[in-house]
């Protein structure tokens, strides 16, 4: 449609959701990127994961960030906006510890026989420059 860039539409679709197989055999699905830029699709999946965070207060009253009826979004073309912080892991270890981008650690099973490797990420992604955030309203 002529209402829609051509270049934010394939930054839209510039991912795809890929099976990978390592080496053990293990199938899992992984966003790979079809094209270098893709910002229009960053900027959506994080305005969408912002209007589902909630944030419990001290008061123990849960609000959410972003109202249900509203949206954040950001400029074509504007370059670092965001930032990427590791948050602690969900582990008893990491508890009172600086936020690192990976955690993993290793379980033995009870026989002896193998090792689990468990990682995890709590990536957190910040916004540097909140002055050009645009908040948008819907009508429903």
């Amino acid at each position: 449609p002529d209402w829609i860039d051509t270049e934010w539409l394939k930054q839209l679709v510039a991912e795809q959701l890929v099976t990978v197989r390592k080496k053990r055999g293990y199938a899992h699905p992984e966003w790979q990127k079809m094209r270098e830029r893709n910002e229009a699709l960053d900027t959506r999946v994080y305005a969408r994961a912002a209007a589902w965070i909630t944030v419990t207060l001290s008061t123990k009253v849960t609000e959410r960030l972003v109202p249900a009826n509203e949206g954040i979004a950001f400029p074509l073309g504007t370059m670092d906006t965001f930032t990427t912080y590791g948050g602690p892991a969900n582990l008893l270890e990491a508890a009172n510890t600086i936020g690192l981008p990976l955690y993993a650690r290793q379980h033995l099973d009870e026989k002896g026989r193998w090792i689990d490797l468990m990682t995890e990420a709590s990536i957190l992604p910040v916004n540097k420059r909140p002055r050009i955030a645009i908040r948008i309203h819907t009508s429903n």
